[in-house]
């Protein structure tokens, strides 16, 4: 096999760098990688493996879709996924057989969320007082995150109920208790939050905070006292959207200047701010926007890299996405790789 040799500048540090991957063949036969600029693999850390469209909207797909949605992330650069919601049957199991020629997944098992207060194709409803033995379900199976739906409005036939506001789905106490069993057991939380009780949430110790459109300066205050994590996924919550009316171009013009400015105050507060995909984006994508919200690159490259990296407890031995161009300087190079190495083999 031959080896297979990066010389140039590792990022987000910045240090240069000689990295060699693979294993020298009989002749000792060492190739060089192409692109001077290299990053230790990216990590979406809200992706959803088995979560599509159809003509009717989200749902969920099996064994097929996940493996060729990770081959995707893989030829984006991608060495590691924290997958927070979907088919537990395909994405448990690829957690629990960890493969050298796709990136590392780690697991929430299934949405939880109660009947009406999630799309009716993607979970399955766990009410209340069901709970916390749904929780210790999924940690039996090896779960090693929970995916709590803490806010939704209210769900039909058809979806999402036109003007429904969004409403709390769990006491807080009860939350509270499903973070304590979660931690007895060695894993952790990420809760979807969109509305004010996000407060409440990071007050009982959820770990991860997901989209937190809502999230306040005092919430970065004693989440980032902790070492938490927000995932923000601007893709998915101030993405442009083609069909767009001029009063949701308007809404999300707001909302995308609020988090701009929660973004600021998450790096002082020591916020492990992270990157994620959700089902429209893409981690470079991500970048892009964390950048545009008034992150520097090297914060947005460490939100997608070695930062999360550290906060999902992964390495990026072994990995390597390499570029022609300096994404300091050159952000949209993010996008197109000069090439890619994963579990220390060249894929591209």
């Amino acid at each position: 096999m031959t080896t297979w040799v990066f010389e140039g500048t590792v990022l987000p540090a910045g240090d240069a760098a000689r990295l060699e991957f693979g294993t020298t063949d009989a002749t000792g036969a060492t190739d060089l990688l192409p692109g001077r600029f290299g990053v230790p693999g990216l990590v979406d850390s809200h992706c959803h493996l088995t979560v599509g469209t159809d003509e009717l909207g989200p749902r969920l797909f099996g064994a097929d879709f996940a493996s060729e949605r990770l081959g995707q992330l893989a030829a984006a650069g991608v060495s590691a996924v924290r997958d927070v919601g979907g088919d537990r049957s395909v994405t448990l199991k690829l957690a629990a057989t960890q493969d050298d020629a796709r990136p590392v997944v780690l697991a929430a098992g299934r949405f939880l969320a109660p009947s009406g207060r999630y799309f009716s194709r993607m979970h399955e409803p766990v009410e209340p007082e069901d709970l916390l033995t749904a929780v210790g379900a999924e940690l039996d199976d090896g779960a090693t995150w929970l995916k709590l739906v803490a806010d939704f409005p209210a769900v039909g036939p058809d979806g999402p109920i036109r003007d429904s506001p969004m409403e709390q789905t769990y006491p807080t106490e009860l939350v509270r208790a499903v973070v304590e069993l979660a931690h007895d057991r060695g894993a952790r939380v990420a809760t979807h939050t969109n509305t004010e009780i996000v407060s409440d949430l990071i007050r009982v110790g959820v770990d991860s905070i997901e989209h937190g459109t809502s999230i306040t300066e005092q919430d970065l205050e004693v989440l980032g006292a902790r070492g938490g994590a927000w995932t923000p996924t601007l893709c998915a919550s101030v993405g442009a959207r083609p069909d767009a009316t001029p009063e949701q171009v308007k809404r999300r013009q707001a909302k995308s200047e609020y988090l701009a400015s929660m973004l600021e105050l998450a790096d002082r507060y020591g916020v492990r701010v992270l990157t994620g995909s959700d089902v429209v984006g893409t981690v470079a994508g991500e970048i892009d926007l964390l950048v545009k919200h008034g992150l520097t690159v090297s914060q947005a490259l460490v939100a997608a890299s070695t930062g999360a990296q550290d906060y999902l407890g992964l390495s990026g031995d072994g990995n390597l996405v390499t570029y022609d161009a300096d994404p300091r300087e050159h952000p949209e190079v993010l996008a197109t790789p000069a090439a890619i190495v994963l579990n220390h083999r060249r894929i591209s």
